[in-house]
């Protein structure tokens, strides 16, 4: 319930954000904001977290308690 009420109240905040965003952006040099450039449950995962290859996992976490 308290992730629903989140979503909702990101929602709100975005579209807000993305009406100012585009109140005051310059037409000619930017595109339109969207709400979803804003809404931080919403942005794709590339964005949020890098990928590694699990060798740089096993690398930090396996061999290092083995004293490789």
């Amino acid at each position: 319930m308290a992730e629903a009420r989140s979503h909702h109240d990101w929602n709100h905040t975005a579209a807000v954000m993305a009406l100012l965003a585009n109140c005051h952006r310059d037409p000619k040099k930017s595109k339109t904001f969207k709400p979803n450039d804003f809404h931080p449950h919403t942005q794709r995962r590339s964005e949020r977290m890098p990928t590694v290859p699990v060798s740089v996992l096993k690398q930090v976490f396996v061999d290092r308690q083995t004293g490789k």
